[in-house]
């Protein structure tokens, strides 16, 4: 009896990488993974940019400044329940179209916050704001690591998040000001 010493198709191995996305071209990469931390910086920035606005948000709604606080644990309340609620609910859908999506909806949320009449409708929508926040970082870092070759995955999802810590740095004193 003879045994080949060439795998048959039914017992060979895939390489490695088999289930890993082609690596994207530097160009694609990069513009990626600066349109994602440019996400990231504008969730960073309107997580964060209420803290230094909370007097004169207190004044405006006419309550006080641990009541307008609130509205800060409404936002946390949303990431938390919106993390895995959203992931599970979109884990069907495209990964570019669920970070488009999630952006709308944080923009919304937003630009409806902004606008909020009372205490009430700003805390609900600080909440809604608060819902795509951690799908968007989660699917951020799947999309960047996805794009990236093996060796320079940590590195991509590493850009990402620099959005959401510069945000932080930079964002949040600008917009406070």
């Amino acid at each position: 009896m003879t045994v080949s010493a060439t795998p048959t198709s039914s017992t060979a191995t895939p390489p490695a990488d088999a289930d890993a996305a082609s690596p994207a071209d530097e160009r694609t990469l990069v513009r990626a993974v600066l349109a994602m931390g440019v996400g990231g910086f504008a969730i960073g920035t309107g997580e964060f940019v209420i803290m230094g606005l909370l007097p004169e948000v207190a004044l405006d709604l006419g309550v006080s400044i641990p009541q307008a606080g609130h509205v800060i644990s409404a936002y946390a309340l949303g990431v938390v329940v919106g993390a895995p609620v959203l992931a599970v609910l979109a884990a069907h859908w495209g990964r570019r179209a669920l970070l488009m999506a999630l952006m709308a909806v944080y923009a919304l949320g937003n630009f409806a916050s902004a606008l909020a009449p009372g205490y009430a409708s700003l805390g609900l929508l600080r909440l809604v704001s608060g819902l795509p926040h951690g799908t968007y970082f989660g699917v951020a870092a799947l999309v960047a690591a996805a794009l990236s070759r093996p060796g320079q995955r940590a590195r991509a999802v590493g850009w990402v998040m620099l959005g959401l810590t510069s945000a932080t740095l930079v964002g949040v004193p600008i917009a406070a000001a």
